[in-house]
């Protein structure tokens, strides 16, 4: 993988080793060539993670709707800022540019996020991994959420095995470069053996 797109809070939370991991998965990305694909911020998980990849000359793009620009959010050191009019066209575009996706902690927009790309693999209109690190246990109830899904009926087990889930940067970034996509017919969630 050439670039990864990167969900993540605008906050840092209240426990530091959120922090600790936006640095960590930001140094794994400089160390191995990652470009960066994210949200453009400079506050946050955002701003942790893209000044990780700044201070080791990673690469770094941004894609940041207009409203956001004028909370005076948008990361000023970051060279390819990408302004777009709609939070909608946002993930198109950041769709366009990457080979997967990597999901920190983060609220509301992390989540939709997050959901969008599986709906996209879902669907089969995307084909890359997208994972989850799942430090201190923050995605557990996201977890038990989905397994509830399964077992009542609204989510195939197929679909619920794409979403990738590692505790460590090394951990996940293994899983990711292995991934093969379910083949699915083009019956919405029909599998094909």
């Amino acid at each position: 993988m050439k670039k990864i797109a990167v969900f993540c809070g605008s906050s840092l939370g209240f426990n530091p080793i959120y922090k600790e991991l936006a640095v960590t998965l930001g140094n794994h990305f400089a160390a191995h060539n990652i470009g960066l694909v994210y949200g453009g911020g400079k506050i946050g998980m955002m701003g942790a993670l893209a000044d990780a990849i700044l201070a080791h000359n990673g690469e770094v793009i941004g894609v940041i709707p207009q409203l956001l620009e004028k909370e005076e959010v948008v990361h000023s050191e970051v060279e390819e800022m990408i302004v777009c009019k709609k939070m909608s066209e946002r993930k198109v575009i950041i769709s366009k540019l990457v080979d997967g996706y990597i999901t920190l902690p983060g609220g509301f927009g992390t989540l939709d996020e997050l959901f969008e790309a599986l709906t996209l693999g879902q669907l089969h209109i995307e084909q890359k991994p997208v994972g989850i690190l799942n430090i201190n246990g923050f995605f557990d109830a996201v977890l038990l959420q989905l397994d509830k899904m399964v077992a009542e009926g609204f989510l195939k087990q197929t679909n619920r095995d794409m979403l990738i889930v590692g505790t460590s940067v090394e951990d996940l970034m293994q899983k990711m470069n292995a991934y093969q996509a379910p083949k699915i017919s083009h019956v919405i969630n029909k599998v094909v053996s």
